[in-house]
């Protein structure tokens, strides 16, 4: 996954900007990103204030991390499966 350039933080203060009435269009001209790119934050980020947006990354971070666990643990559990004969 691509890694913004944009820090939660800041794509918080833009969404704000916007909501206090800026336009959505010239923000993303001075900003430098899409209208798309503005709508997919407001998904994800709107309502959100700092602390939120650093808990939600820091949940996404330990979901991708016991996601591995439990790949890693699957292909234990197919290994001992196949090492012993077992059949599915």
């Amino acid at each position: 996954m691509k890694k913004s350039r944009y820090k939660e933080e800041q794509i918080i203060g833009f969404l704000k900007e916007a909501e206090a009435g800026f336009p959505i269009a010239d923000l993303c001209r001075r900003e430098g990103f899409s209208v798309g790119t503005f709508y997919s934050w407001r998904a994800k980020f709107g309502g959100m204030d700092s602390t939120e947006a650093q808990r939600l990354r820091t949940l996404e971070r330990e979901n991708t991390d016991l996601k591995k666990l439990l790949a890693e643990a699957h292909l234990d559990i197919s290994a001992l499966k196949v090492a012993f004969g077992v059949k599915r």
